[in-house]
């Protein structure tokens, strides 16, 4: 990741933190965002992408899931679309071009990208990258990085509770 980057650590005790952490910082998204995800598996990445839906207003009778097989899920948000792919079965970036990640890089949905890692040199420095780490069987260590302005907006806006 190339030029000046800031982060920001959350702690989640649960599924239900790391959903509302993901729901408000689907508040704070706006179209062509893009979010990469890393983590282990069931370290919440889906957890917290579903909450993210939530934020973008994802109505209640879409269910959220990793994309595993299918590669990309896309929802009607409230005023973005989310675009959420898992690139797990991925070898790599080279395998995007079929998929068309081009158009979902350069669209106006917010793109959410779970295990981001797999084609890091695919994925521009401007993202917000999330790395979600086990703590224990239910607490996660959640750190953001992107630009200092950036991590600044997110720091002010979990502090004061979010966007409610």
């Amino acid at each position: 990741m190339a030029g000046d980057r800031s982060s920001l650590v959350l702690i989640s005790e649960g599924p239900t933190e790391t959903f509302r952490i993901g729901k408000i910082l689907g508040r704070g998204l706006k179209g062509g965002d893009l979010v990469a995800l890393t983590g282990e598996l069931g370290a919440g990445k889906t957890c917290l992408t579903q909450g993210i839906a939530s934020g973008l207003g994802v109505p209640g009778s879409y269910t959220v899931t990793s994309p595993t097989f299918t590669l990309v899920n896309e929802y009607p948000g409230r005023e973005a679309a989310l675009y959420h792919l898992d690139v797990y079965r991925l070898t790599g970036s080279a395998d995007l071009h079929e998929m068309g990640y081009e158009e979902y890089l350069l669209g106006s949905g917010v793109l959410v990208i779970e295990w981001a890692e797999k084609i890091r040199d695919a994925i521009p420095d401007e993202a917000l990258f999330i790395v979600i780490s086990w703590l224990d069987e239910n607490v996660r260590k959640i750190e953001f990085s992107a630009c200092p302005e950036r991590i600044g907006f997110w720091e002010r806006t979990f502090k004061e509770g979010g966007f409610e």
